[in-house]
């Protein structure tokens, strides 16, 4: 009896202990420490990110009113009309290329504004600037908006987007309410902005250029040159593994497959990695997105660059920097451009700048006035190779340089720049005085 009465005291402990172990399980939290991040490896940026409408932007609007060409490429004035038509609600976007005819005439007809960009622009991408509505959006590309103002389909405003490359254009509606409040605000006040003139380079092509002379400024930075080790951490999987080394003018970052090369003297970085699948042909839309995307990821806009062309048979991107007045500029070099070359899914070529421009030397800023748009036209026509319908575009823009006298400063200079058969060329102060245009000897 005694032996009984010692076991069910055992058995009832070994019960009471099961519970409170039971019970500890359930009500116990660990105490673990915060952690301050919770990502294996830290972000790295070399500058801020920025968003689609900073990037992809137009050059120009021209209005046409009546014969007479207005127009600005002035950055402000530019944004303040691209906020303004992200407000309107955009509809029933179709193709209308068959009903267009001879696509020069329909963008520049009278009562047409139209704002340009420097190359395609998917629409897709755009769809993030512009609100427009509608599950089922066509495909395509365009590098100008075509706003009429003098037409009216059903009671609503008509938008077109064109392109120029393509030949193709397709129509959408605004609200009245929108196309009336852009002829009040911005149409019927054309006449304030500079006047241009039409220049007909061939039956497809029609140049506009300013009708005065433009003021413009020289200016002369000191630059800023970029961390190359912010490059590396951020371009390399594991920066861990690669391997610095010191070559002629410059140093390079490699590791089993990818090499980064800093030359200090040209001031070009460049990223190459060679083993992936470069077969992949993918859309404008995503060719284009992820090269902001890429840039984005690492803060790479040290600069104002703008998105200027892409190649989807070259699986290609070119971003240009731009003047704070709203000029293109140019570098022999690369030294003005982000060029990047696409694979499968990664990046197969990265060539940019590795310096910045921080703030202009205002004592070494200076105002000049470059020839008229007159006068390079007759320039370009004295030339007995000159055939006008292999001219793309005439624009003006900065030269950018090293300055003769002072190697560190970087120099940039009004130049008039043409495409001519493809190519672009540069027209200087020096050609008029000697009567030959660089390019068309």
């Amino acid at each position: 009896m005694r032996y009984e009465n010692i076991k069910s005291g055992i058995l009832t402990i070994l019960v009471l202990m099961s519970l409170l172990l039971t019970w500890n399980l359930w009500t116990y939290q660990p105490n673990y420490d915060t952690m301050e991040n919770s990502k294996t490896v830290a972000e790295v940026t070399v500058d801020e990110k920025q968003e689609v409408t900073k990037i992809v932007r137009p050059d120009q609007v021209l209005f046409h009113v009546k014969g007479q060409h207005y127009g600005t490429n002035n950055p402000d004035e530019l944004e303040k009309l691209i906020k303004e038509m992200s407000s309107w609600a955009i509809t029933d976007v179709k193709k209308y290329t068959d009903k267009v005819g001879n696509l020069d005439g329909f963008i520049q007809g009278s009562g047409k504004a139209e704002l340009i960009f420097p190359g395609d622009v998917p629409i897709e991408l755009y769809r993030s600037v512009l609100n427009i509505e509608g599950k089922k959006v066509p495909s395509f590309n365009f590098n100008r908006i075509i706003i009429n103002v003098d037409d009216m389909e059903k009671g609503s405003g008509i938008v077109y987007f064109a392109s120029t490359e393509s030949q193709q254009v397709y129509m959408s509606h605004i609200l009245a309410t929108n196309l009336t409040e852009f002829n009040r605000e911005y149409y019927k006040n054309a006449a304030h902005y500079p006047k241009f003139f039409a220049y007909k380079a061939s039956e497809k092509r029609t140049i506009f250029l300013p009708e005065d002379k433009t003021k413009m400024s020289t200016y002369k930075y000191l630059p800023v040159t970029l961390n190359s080790d912010e490059f590396k951490d951020a371009l390399f999987d594991d920066p861990s593994f690669v391997q610095r080394s010191s070559i002629p003018h410059g140093e390079e970052f490699t590791n089993d497959s990818s090499k980064m090369t800093v030359n200090y003297d040209s001031n070009i970085l460049q990223y190459i990695n060679p083993t992936t699948d470069d077969s992949f042909v993918e859309s404008s839309y995503d060719l284009v997105k992820r090269s902001i995307d890429f840039v984005n990821e690492h803060g790479g806009w040290t600069d104002p660059f703008r998105y200027v062309s892409k190649s989807e048979y070259k699986r290609s991107v070119t971003f240009r920097l731009y003047s704070t007045d709203g000029y293109p500029i140019f570098n022999d070099s690369g030294l003005s451009e982000i060029n990047e070359e696409w694979g499968r899914d990664e990046i197969n070529k990265y060539v940019r700048p590795n310096i910045t421009l921080d703030l202009p030397l205002i004592t070494e800023m200076q105002k000049v006035t470059p020839p008229s748009g007159h006068e390079v036209l007759t320039l370009l026509q004295s030339n007995k190779n000159f055939k006008p319908e292999l001219l793309e575009e005439l624009v003006l823009g900065y030269r950018m340089e090293r300055d003769l006298e002072e190697n560190k400063l970087i120099l940039l200079e009004p130049v008039w720049f043409y495409r001519y058969d493809k190519t672009w060329g540069q027209i200087t102060l020096r050609d008029f005085g000697g009567g030959t245009v660089h390019g068309l000897e």
